[in-house]
């Protein structure tokens, strides 16, 4: 019993501290940009593996140069109530929940009208805030779980205690991925637009902010009428949007 206590106490220990080093880090964040987060290194050793080389764009600019049109067209596609919550938006997590506990239900449904049928796969849709995107890309493994979620939500609010939304916001469009190798709005303006992220118009600020979600699905469709479609309903919200 006294191994098993002791072995107990040094679990907690461990997750006390590694929690003390998250916190420590998301602090520096106010006034040192993180080099790199724990996404862009996965995906680093994916495409060296697979390619045997690393195309890769990434340059961090402050908030100033980056386009207000691609703040407001993130927020509005991402994140509408990014200014008005405390990084959870618990109202679209519910929503979420909802739909995917639906899609679910139908396709168990689905299943056993055909027994011999394969469960077909169910798309999840997410509610996570751009602040929870931020927390787990920079700490998080893309892995589903409790214990994983509740990790993010820690961050999260955490991030949300040491950092102005500004400050969040920055991170985030100079970190996330717009294509395979291609990290941050610098980057994503010159590749698909050959011009600095200070320049982008409406257009153009909304159509990258509708690739967020599958990137490098967009980046091989970049003229699909789904991406043109959804730009105009970004660039319609974009008047509306609070920036931070």
């Amino acid at each position: 019993m006294r191994a098993f206590g002791r072995w107990c106490l040094l679990v907690v220990l461990a997750l006390l501290g590694l929690q003390l080093f998250f916190a420590l880090r998301m602090a520096s964040m106010a006034v040192v940009a993180p080099q790199s987060t724990s996404f862009e290194r996965s995906q680093i050793w994916q495409i060296v593996t697979r390619q045997g080389r690393l195309p890769w764009r990434q340059e961090w600019v402050a908030r100033q140069n980056i386009s207000p049109s691609l703040l407001r067209a993130v927020i509005a596609s991402e994140d509408g109530a990014f200014t008005q919550h405390n990084g959870v938006w618990w109202a679209s997590l519910e929503k979420a929940w909802e739909k995917n506990a639906k899609a679910k239900a139908v396709a168990e449904q689905r299943a056993q009208r055909r027994p011999d049928a394969k469960m077909p796969n169910v798309k999840i849709v997410g509610g996570s805030t751009i602040t929870q995107q931020l927390a787990k890309n920079l700490f998080l493994s893309g892995e589903r779980t409790l214990l994983r979620k509740g990790q993010e939500m820690l961050i999260t609010l955490t991030l949300e205690a040491f950092l102005s939304k500004q400050r969040i916001l920055e991170i985030y469009l100079n970190s996330v991925e717009w294509g395979e190798g291609v990290f941050g709005a610098e980057a994503a303006a010159q590749h698909y637009f050959r011009k600095s992220a200070a320049r982008l118009n409406d257009w153009e600020a909304a159509r990258l902010a509708v690739m967020l979600p599958r990137p490098r699905y967009f980046e091989q469709r970049a003229q699909s009428a789904y991406l043109a479609s959804r730009a105009e309903t970004i660039m319609a919200r974009m008047g509306d949007v609070v920036l931070p």
